[in-house]
């Protein structure tokens, strides 16, 4: 990797050796420098617990963490520890995932609406993963009809670039009739919003607070970090997107789901 490459830019390099940039970027020192033990068991302990009970906000989740022996654990610090991981609660109300002023809100396309095939709907979101020493930010998009995860990124941050480079792989391989997401600045900024109108596709965004609208990611969260995540330990972003690799290869390929009549998501998505 050369940082002063006279043709090649750092993303073009990553590109051609096919990692990441996040993995370039990745230091674990200045990470537990900003984020201190003490503030990584609390950003663990909410993810857990959140996993297991999305519905909780920032007021609930705070006062289960203190009945549970947690007693120096305050609202603020709940607040803050959900902001940092973009969380909310699947209840109506105030949620962190905020657009960018500026960026254009689309409605809510997907009640009631019948899904009858593969690549009718897409939809995606971003989720907080933990390391030993630090954590970064899981992206994938799942059809929902197959619940095939198409494609998945990881990042120290929750940056636009990675978003928009993972829907743009996506679209590489085939498009959907209908895209959705929350509201997050990350899903409305142009770049984004503008690469699903390039390719003619309909953009859903689920309404404020709303975490059910998209229910199929939600629990693709639940499935990874139970089956997969909250099982390793991992020191770097290179171990993390090793795991996450081979996991989603037997999600996709390997794993029987009920919610499809026990087939695997690749055996329905290319039926």
């Amino acid at each position: 990797m050369e940082p002063n490459h006279p043709a090649l830019s750092i993303r073009e390099q990553c590109r051609l050796l096919g990692i990441n940039r996040s993995s370039i970027y990745y230091k674990p020192v200045e990470r537990c420098n900003k984020y201190d033990e003490n503030k990584l068991q609390l950003l663990n302990k909410v993810d857990e617990v959140y996993t297991q009970y999305p519905f909780m906000g920032t007021r609930m989740m705070a006062d289960y963490l203190q009945l549970h022996g947690d007693t120096n654990i305050k609202r603020h610090h709940t607040r803050w520890a959900y902001e940092n991981m973009g969380l909310r609660a699947c209840a109506p109300g105030p949620h962190t995932s905020q657009p960018h002023p500026e960026h254009t809100i689309y409605p809510y396309l997907l009640r009631g609406l019948e899904i009858t095939r593969p690549n009718q709907v897409w939809s995606t979101d971003l989720t907080y993963i933990r390391l030993n020493k630090g954590f970064v930010y899981l992206m994938a998009i799942i059809d929902w009809f197959s619940r095939y995860v198409l494609d998945w990124e990881l990042s120290i941050t929750m940056e636009t670039d990675f978003c928009i480079e993972t829907l743009s792989r996506a679209l590489s391989v085939a498009r959907c009739d209908i895209f959705n997401s929350d509201q997050g600045s990350q899903f409305t900024s142009n770049g984004f919003t503008g690469l699903l109108n390039e390719h003619n596709i309909r953009i859903s965004m689920d309404g404020r607070g709303r975490a059910l609208d998209n229910i199929f990611v939600e629990r693709l969260w639940r499935t990874v970090k139970y089956e997969c995540v909250y099982l390793k330990e991992w020191n770097t972003v290179r171990e993390a997107a090793k795991g996450l690799r081979e996991y989603f290869e037997f999600y996709n390929h390997e794993r029987p789901h009920s919610s499809i009549a026990g087939k695997t998501p690749f055996s329905v998505h290319f039926n």
